[in-house]
């Protein structure tokens, strides 16, 4: 009775003992490690391409953990990642791929960080505080991309086999090979004339380098010249500094004298009496070179004899009154240089009375040429009769008054009475 409750016992602890080795050997399997804890977050792609759960996930190439679900949606794909240990920490903006590796490979999950962590990050995935940190926490949802993926390399291969095979591509190809060769024609055209163009462009090159040397030389050889030109002056006004000197000095002297002089006619200048008289004397002679301008033009007249003589009149009276403004002359100042203006215009006034007494006498011999040329033509024609111009008392010149004192300053007396030539 004892021994068989010993094998009852016996038995019992055994199918225990399996039971419980069975479960350990199935966590094991699971992965399921006490010591070794991991976090999960999940990722969203468009496209897994054959994903499937228990798939590797590699870190910088690294197997870090697996897929433990795969939940289609309606948009995207949610893929569980789990990854071991959880003290592993990956950057947040970390990019997620599903590559396929291989033609009938499996397809795994490549995570590739973008930016560095601090060195120092005081929490880690499991932590309460871990939202908002650099790093990707336990339960975050990540958005995937598709990286290589068999299938679309063979949809790739396709299309560019279909494109291949295109007539029409064939076409553009032949096409652009002729207008490569075409281009190519071109630029070997244009190769010869910039070859051509280059060696022309070298000669001008040449002689305008040339031309510039020969005129760097002539500008040198002018710059040398100013030069000495310079070092000439130089010494020259070195030697005749004193002479210089000694010139501007006798200039300031001369000018402090003109200034003296000209305060002194100034002076003389204020009389109205003497302007009054030049301007009596300047009426006289206009009208006295009226009367000279008529008298020329009635030259071989019979009337020109009177006209004559009261010319001869109005100048012995602007004579008489030069006389007189130079007897005023005499006595308002003793100037040698003003008293040899006024013997100007008294030369130019009996310069103007020798001129009358000539074409007195020029009147003459017309008159005489006249006469015997109305005998000669005494018979053919009747004698043309001209008109002497009438002379108006208001002709005559107005003497001066001899008895006003006037101040003169000097006055340039030119001769303005020009004799015209016979007629």
């Amino acid at each position: 009775m004892r021994s068989r409750t010993i094998r009852e016992g016996s038995v019992g602890l055994l199918i225990l003992l399996g039971l419980g080795l069975f479960g350990l050997m199935v966590i094991w399997i699971r992965g399921l490690n006490p010591g070794n804890r991991s976090y999960r977050f999940i990722v969203e792609f468009a496209n897994v391409g054959g994903m499937r759960a228990g798939a590797p996930v590699r870190y910088r190439g690294v197997n870090v953990g697996k897929i433990t679900s795969i939940m289609p949606g309606s948009n995207v794909v949610d893929v569980e990642i789990e990854i071991t240990p959880a003290n592993l920490l990956i950057p947040r903006d970390a990019t997620v791929e599903a590559n396929q590796a291989g033609l009938i490979g499996e397809t795994a999950v490549d995570i590739t960080p973008v930016s560095v962590l601090p060195a120092e990050i005081d929490t880690n995935p499991l932590a309460a505080d871990c939202a908002g940190s650099p790093i990707i926490c336990d339960g975050d949802r990540l958005e995937g991309l598709v990286g290589v993926n068999f299938n679309e390399l063979i949809s790739a291969t396709v299309r560019l086999t279909n494109l291949v095979t295109d007539p029409e591509f064939f076409g553009e190809i032949r096409t652009l090979a002729r207008n490569t060769s075409d281009a190519a024609a071109g630029v070997a055209t244009l190769s010869r004339e910039v070859t051509r163009l280059t060696r022309t462009a070298d000669r001008e090159l040449a002689a305008l380098s040339s031309s510039a040397s020969a005129t760097t030389r002539s500008v040198g050889l002018a710059a040398d010249r100013f030069g000495l030109t310079a070092n000439e002056i130089n010494s020259l006004l070195a030697a005749n500094r004193i002479t210089l000197v000694s010139t501007l000095d006798n200039l300031n002297v001369a000018s402090e004298q003109l200034q003296v002089l000209l305060s002194q006619f100034s002076t003389t200048l204020d009389s109205g009496e003497f302007i009054e008289n030049l301007e009596i004397l300047s009426a006289n002679a206009a009208q006295a070179s009226t009367n000279l301008r008529v008298l020329s033009e009635s030259v071989g007249t019979q009337d020109n004899l009177l006209l004559l003589q009261r010319t001869l009149d109005s100048a012995r009276a602007t004579f008489e009154n030069a006389q007189k403004i130079t007897a005023d002359l005499d006595e308002l100042t003793g100037d040698p240089e003003f008293r040899q203006n006024i013997r100007d215009l008294v030369d130019g006034l009996s310069s103007l009375v020798s001129s009358t007494q000539q074409l007195e006498q020029q009147t003459e011999l017309a008159q005489m040429l006249a006469s015997t040329e109305v005998a000669q033509n005494a018979q053919s024609a009747e004698p043309a009769t001209n008109s002497a111009p009438t002379y108006t008392p208001q002709d005559q010149l107005t003497p001066l008054n001899p008895n006003r004192r006037v101040r003169l300053q000097p006055y340039t007396v030119t001769n303005s009475m020009e004799r015209e030539p016979e007629r």
